[in-house]
């Protein structure tokens, strides 16, 4: 039986449409699980879940707020490595720098009665100095990153040892003052957490919203062709690994006042863990591919893994290797990705 020629179309105008719908479903999933962010966000929202079912005091203010505190150090080192890492660099000295400029600070201030404002700001140049010596080496000589960086770790771990091994304690209010807390509710929070997300928030905006920013990717993307385009590759890498140095040198302020002291064993493994959020947030270890707001996520994900595991009594070495089993598993994904 014949359909009506009425029908007929109305059948076929149904069809089109819904391969229209579908074309265009398809097409809206693809954009968003494009962005880098959405995997690590969809993880970080898994193992909340799963730690929310294991343990009733995961959920509450005062633990979420822990988290953050025990994040802002590492959350604030993982800007300046994702600076470099976006270039298709890697920086080992971080935490040295990180360690090296609480040290300055607090002796400073402590041994040597040196005004705390004025002990800060010679504890955040002597770390951007030591990432201005970074970026001239791995711009001018042409030494790999991760050989620059392991040099400079060691470097800066010595001058710590040369100049003190004792732990600075008595630090003046202004040194600690990001470890102070003020009160939501009944929940604590630290003005150090209050910075961090800050601090991520201008990176998002210069990252994404300025020239300066593009001329990152692009570096990082190809940077024969940036150069070929007209920037400056060079200036931009010494820029890139100068100001990320002073990141370090914040994260060092904000050890200071989370501990209350000047630790001369700090930032030893910090490198490392400043690397775990970074791969974990969806940046690409090839470069020019990542989210400054995915490295947030990708520390909380470190952060939310270890507290839970300790509120469930795991032991920490446990933390350490499902820390380092997400990382090679972050990393598979971006090569698999790659190719």
């Amino acid at each position: 039986m014949k359909l009506p020629v009425t029908l007929d179309k109305s059948i076929q105008n149904l069809k089109f449409k819904n391969q229209e719908d579908i074309k265009m479903n398809k097409q809206v999933f693809s954009q968003v699980m494009a962005v880098p962010a959405i995997g690590p966000l969809m993880a970080l929202l898994l193992a909340s879940i799963f730690f929310a079912t294991q343990t009733d005091r995961f959920l509450t203010g005062q633990n979420l707020s822990l988290v953050v505190q025990q994040v802002m150090v590492v959350g604030t080192l993982a800007i300046g490595q994702t600076l470099v890492i976006l270039t298709s660099g890697i920086d080992l000295s971080c935490g040295m720098i990180m360690a090296l400029s609480s040290i300055i600070m607090t002796s400073l201030a402590v041994d040597y009665g040196v005004n705390p404002v004025v002990a800060i700001l010679i504890g955040l140049s002597v770390g951007t100095l030591i990432g201005l010596l970074n970026g001239a080496l791995v711009t001018m000589i042409r030494i790999p990153p991760f050989i620059v960086t392991l040099g400079t770790y060691s470097i800066a771990f010595a001058l710590i040892r040369i100049y003190t091994t004792q732990t600075v304690t008595n630090l003046p209010p202004t040194l600690t003052f990001f470890g102070n807390t003020f009160m939501i509710g009944t929940t604590a929070i630290t003005y150090g957490s209050i910075l961090m997300f800050v601090m991520f928030l201008i990176a998002w905006f210069i990252l994404g919203s300025t020239v300066w920013g593009r001329y990152l990717y692009a570096v990082g993307d190809n940077p024969e062709a940036a150069r070929l385009a007209g920037i400056s590759t060079n200036r931009m890498l010494i820029a890139i690994y100068t100001i990320a140095a002073l990141f370090y040198g914040i994260a060092g302020l904000l050890l200071t006042a989370r501990t209350g002291v000047g630790d001369p064993q700090a930032g030893q493994n910090s490198n490392l863990e400043s690397i775990t959020a970074v791969v974990l947030g969806g940046t690409s270890l090839f470069g020019g591919r990542g989210n400054i707001m995915g490295t947030l996520v990708g520390a909380l994900i470190v952060g939310i893994f270890r507290n839970g595991l300790q509120l469930m009594g795991v032991q920490s070495i446990y933390q350490v290797l499902i820390t380092g089993i997400l990382v090679i598993v972050a990393v598979s994904i971006d090569q698999l990705s790659h190719r």
